[in-house]
């Protein structure tokens, strides 16, 4: 793993020539994304990610938290126990510039002897759980890691809109697999990453997952563009 993602972060906190990144999809292409967008403030933020932080409460797990910006509005402006996890050694590294006093580099699935009242997965969360069949393996473990009145904050989009239809209005997808699996790809500085699989999930699956493993489903905020907020609970 390059970490490209990570290097880009860390590139931007430390003034170290930051370029925009390079992100391509199974169904979508080459598009830039800014770095700069990776730090916005709360004030920044999508609604959808507002109200997540508004909502979240008690003890707070960040998960994938990128470059620290939803940890340290909880850290900073709600005064939250938060501990923020990624795969990015180079991620951690910015968020502890930031100032964030809690950030380790941490899969979820290796999270041992923790329990938390709140779990964000934000910024499409549901792209951790790698593909539909993966997903129930993920919400056993974020379920094992809740307390008893914990909550599981987590957006995504339904991603049917990308697809295009035919006459009667039908989406013309694959038979092979669910539509919102999709492999995902990130250059930075002239250096391509190994693809990876990403899961964008409607919010119907999500709710039926969600069910299946024991789990309650409510539909917190739609956004503006397909995207949703949902709260799991055990």
């Amino acid at each position: 793993m390059k970490d490209l993602f990570g290097k880009a972060i860390l590139d931007f906190q430390t003034n170290n020539s930051p370029e925009d990144l390079i992100t391509e999809t199974s169904i979508s292409e080459a598009d830039e994304m800014s770095v700069a967008y990776l730090f916005r403030s709360y004030n920044e933020m999508p609604k959808l990610e507002q109200c997540a932080l508004q909502l979240a409460k008690g003890k707070v797990l960040d998960v994938g938290c990128g470059a620290g910006s939803h940890s340290l509005a909880l850290q900073n402006d709600n005064n939250l126990e938060v501990i923020a996890i990624d795969i990015s050694p180079n991620a951690i590294q910015a968020c502890k510039l930031r100032g964030l006093k809690n950030a380790k580099i941490q899969d979820i699935m290796t999270l041992e002897n923790e329990k938390f009242d709140t779990i964000l997965l934000l910024m499409n969360g549901t792209g951790i759980f790698e593909t539909l069949k993966k997903t129930a393996k993920y919400m056993q473990k974020l379920k094992s890691l809740l307390n008893s009145n914990g909550q599981i904050l987590i957006d995504s989009s339904d991603i049917i809109y990308m697809f295009d239809q035919d006459e009667e209005g039908t989406y013309e997808i694959s038979a092979d697999g669910y539509y919102g699996e999709l492999t995902f790809s990130i250059s930075y500085k002239n250096e391509t990453e190994k693809a990876f699989p990403w899961l964008y999930l409607d919010y119907n699956t999500l709710q039926n997952l969600a069910h299946a493993n024991g789990l309650g489903c409510e539909l917190i905020l739609e956004g503006e563009h397909f995207d949703y907020l949902a709260r799991l609970s055990i």
